[in-house]
């Protein structure tokens, strides 16, 4: 079974959380049999150790991690790989893989320019 996770910096504010749970929600409809969490490097809950382990209990054999980072920062280029790592030594079973960073796909680029140049009213 295919697990994703969604994986953001994390804040203390709850109202912040919601355009990450969003994506996640458009993951799970498109592909209902897909087991799909949300986790957070810092500030917020789940982090990836607990998200990744409640969708292995859940059945998944591959999880894909897709870091909503504009940019490979030092968050996404240093600091993922090692909690990448943790993930496989935890979960020999499963295979992980870590997606670019969100803001590196063209597709992404290409829409937000369309937003900032569409009119409004």
């Amino acid at each position: 079974m295919l697990g994703v996770i969604v994986f953001a910096h994390g804040s203390r504010d709850p109202l912040w959380r919601l355009p990450i749970e969003s994506v996640a929600q458009h993951i799970v409809r498109q592909e209902p049999q897909a087991a799909v969490s949300c986790a957070y490097l810092e500030l917020s809950e789940p982090d990836i150790a607990t998200a990744a382990r409640q969708l292995v209990e859940r059945g998944a054999t591959r999880v894909r991690v897709l870091p909503l980072f504009f940019g490979m920062g030092k968050h996404a280029r240093e600091d993922l790989p090692v909690l990448m790592a943790q993930l496989t030594a935890s979960h020999p079973e499963v295979t992980f893989e870590q997606l670019p960073a969100a803001g590196e796909d063209p597709r992404l680029t290409a829409l937000l320019a369309q937003i900032a140049l569409e009119t409004t009213g």
